[in-house]
């Protein structure tokens, strides 16, 4: 099988934007690493060919012994034996592959034994090994539960558990409990201070906890008695090595059948307080929920990619009525439109990634020295970015991911529906992107202010601003045309100054500032890269009918029909 890195060109593209040099430059604080490490680079052409070297590695154990094992995964699955969890043996094989690389710990800093690598090619990484099997893409990809402990954590904290990590321990973040799924404030998990002990001691039951077993955890628990809101839960750090919590049981789910599902029994489990009390929830579970939520969009953009590549090489290969199927316009628009999607979700997650490396780096610079005034700018206009990038990303890329896993089946027709083919397994995988991390409904709801505010707006109209060959001029006059029924439809729904009511059409505003940004986007590949340019005019026009459906829908909507939506009081 090819290298997944190497057969896959829009790698390249987007590891080498221009935005990367003050990436780089903010990350390796001007290379003072060189000294100390021998791997650390000397000058920004030294680190990307550092991140190209490790992306290959990547591909190559991607497409060798990560997608070779997903069928083998999915058939076994993990097991349980008294309270403890295996993996597959596919499973096993994959994590001491990405041990023995050095891929573990990938973004930590060189002095906790990690690469100190950007966001960019550790999401590059996860794009890729979710492509392979989304569901490792869960185990490996967890380990960025690490930045959390790097951000939070003290320095005793990151000096004994973020060397594990990079060594290869596996790490979880056990939030979510029976009652409190969504709901997280709703987390009843007890967290008790033992004067006697000095340490804390958790008791409670987690649910729906990925790699529940996991050597490292972050617990979500309520440490202030009496309280029953959001103020009143920390962040704990539980060791595996000190006992006190059992799988009671591996959720049989659907599909990422590789990533144990766990619902965790704790008992007297000793556990240190991560930060500061009371801000488990308002501020550390946030940071880390943004962050899984980037690396939802990266395994979603992977499987977008399987998808279509498994669509493509079925309609190619099939024969029917004399010719292959790929010929005929019903399955060449879906194959066109797929590949279109998953460029367009690929280019959104890797502007969220470069909006997330420019404004963390300069939040890890601002706590060893004072930030200069245009830095303090620079980093609030980047963490705004990629605050409303962030949940818009999440939603869009994890349908198309869905959208695409159903294409890839139905360009099968019935062969598609048994497990001989891996789209089978792909669209089973890609049914849990849009619901977990927070449903595609709560990407909404976090990024509906964006839009009322304007933040998507005034990004739009940044993008319009950029230089445009003229070749390319009549896709950026649809864009533009796209943005003023974006516009219009903003000031239709929120001048009626009725929360409900922009609430109701939250999904549509948001779809509609998505369309405009994924199109251009997709017009700056296009400026930059020709072979973007056919999926820029069909993603193009396919946002623009989108854009128009939304516009009437909501031109033409009462806004006293709202009634006829909601539950009714008395049911018939």
């Amino acid at each position: 099988m090819a290298n997944y890195y190497l057969d896959t060109d829009v790698y390249k593209h987007h590891l080498h934007h221009p935005l990367m040099k003050r990436i780089v430059e903010l990350k390796e604080r001007g290379y003072a690493d060189k000294d100390k490490f021998d791997y650390a680079p000397m000058n920004f052409e030294d680190a990307m060919d550092s991140y190209e070297r490790t992306l290959e590695i990547v591909g190559e154990i991607c497409s060798e012994i990560i997608a070779p094992n997903a069928e083998s995964v999915d058939h076994e699955g993990p097991a349980l034996n008294d309270g403890r969890v295996s993996y597959a043996l596919g499973t096993q094989h994959n994590m001491d592959a990405v041990r023995k690389a050095g891929l573990m710990g990938i973004g930590m800093p060189r002095c906790y034994e990690g690469l100190n690598f950007p966001v960019v090619p550790y999401i590059m990484a996860a794009d890729m090994v979710s492509r392979a099997d989304a569901g490792f893409g869960n185990l490996w990809g967890l380990q960025d539960c690490a930045e959390t402990l790097y951000e939070f954590g003290s320095e005793d904290q990151r000096s004994r558990y973020i060397p594990r990590v990079c060594d290869g321990e596996t790490m979880s973040m056990d939030l979510t409990e029976p009652d409190a799924g969504s709901d997280l404030q709703s987390v009843m998990l007890k967290a008790t201070y033992s004067e006697a002990d000095g340490c804390w001691y958790l008791n409670g039951v987690k649910r729906f906890i990925t790699n529940g077993d996991a050597d490292i955890h972050l617990v979500l628990a309520r440490s202030e008695e009496g309280t029953r809101d959001g103020r009143g839960l920390s962040m704990f750090i539980y060791d595996k090595r000190n006992g006190g919590v059992n799988v009671r049981r591996i959720e049989n789910k659907l599909g990422i059948k590789g990533s144990p599902t766990c619902e965790l029994v704790y008992k007297n489990a000793k556990a240190e307080l991560c930060g500061d009390r009371k801000l488990g929830l308002i501020k550390y579970v946030m940071s880390l929920m943004n962050g899984a939520r980037l690396g939802i969009m990266a395994q979603a953009v992977g499987m977008s990619e399987a998808a279509w590549h498994e669509g493509f090489n079925y309609a190619r290969e099939r024969k029917q009525f004399g010719k292959a199927i790929i010929e005929f316009p019903a399955v060449y628009e879906m194959v066109a439109l797929m590949r279109a999607k998953t460029d367009a979700s690929r280019a959104m997650l890797y502007e969220t990634a470069r909006f997330v490396d420019i404004y963390k780096a300069l939040e890890d610079i601002s706590k060893e020295r004072k930030l200069e005034p245009e830095e303090r700018q620079e980093m609030k206009k980047y963490s705004k970015l990629a605050d409303a990038y962030t949940p818009m990303g999440k939603g869009m890329t994890t349908e198309y991911a869905n959208q695409n896993a159903y294409d890839a089946i139905q360009i099968h027709g019935g062969s598609g529906f048994t497990k001989d083919y891996t789209c089978e397994r792909l669209y089973r995988d890609a049914r849990i992107t849009n619901i977990y991390e927070g449903t595609t409904q709560l990407q909404v709801v976090a990024a509906i202010r964006h839009v009322v505010t304007g933040v998507y707006l005034a990004q739009i109209r940044e993008y319009q601003s950029a230089e445009c060959k003229p070749e390319l001029e009549t896709l950026r006059q649809k864009l533009i045309g796209m943005t003023a029924k974006y516009e219009s439809i903003v000031s239709s729904v929120t001048e009626a100054k009725d929360a409900e009511y922009t609430d109701f059409h939250a999904r549509r505003m948001v779809e509609a500032a998505a369309h405009c940004i994924f199109g251009y986007l997709l017009l700056q590949d296009a400026g930059v890269d020709i072979s973007f340019r056919r999926s820029a005019e069909v993603y193009i026009a396919y946002g623009q009918a989108e854009v128009n459906r939304i516009y009437e829908y909501i031109s033409c909507f009462d806004k006293d029909n709202l009634v006829y939506f909601k539950p009714e009081v008395q049911p018939k």
